[in-house]
């Protein structure tokens, strides 16, 4: 079970659910694997929407060790996907929208301000 509020989401891989969150470290290890200097830097990198491979290999790696996985990109590259290519890109995208924002309808909703 994820948490949206912690930023959780899920990958499914041969029917099973793996918690994926990108933590601070994770996000360093992105910064460091896109070299960029920053968070703003990090999301700008990924905004515009073309990532390889690779990339998806990486945000999904670190996502997944965010979440506890010990698990290396080799790993990840070899995994079966539920929902093949599109499920993967699809599970990258949404763990990046709940890291850095966009996607709104699908975070929970925070209660209104009295």
């Amino acid at each position: 079970m994820v948490n949206r509020y912690r930023g959780e989401t899920a990958l499914m891989v041969a029917g099973e659910s793996l918690p994926m969150r990108l933590t601070l470290g994770a996000l360093a290890e992105l910064e460091e694997a896109f070299a960029v200097d920053s968070l703003p830097a990090l999301g700008e990198r990924f905004i515009g929407g073309q990532l390889s491979a690779r990339d998806i290999i990486r945000i999904i790696a670190a996502g997944l060790r965010g979440a506890g996985q010990a698990i290396r990109d080799e790993d990840v590259a070899g995994l079966s996907f539920d929902g093949g290519l599109n499920g993967v890109i699809s599970a990258a995208i949404t763990l990046l929208e709940a890291t850095f924002g966009g996607g709104e309808t699908d975070r929970p909703q925070q209660p209104p301000e009295a």
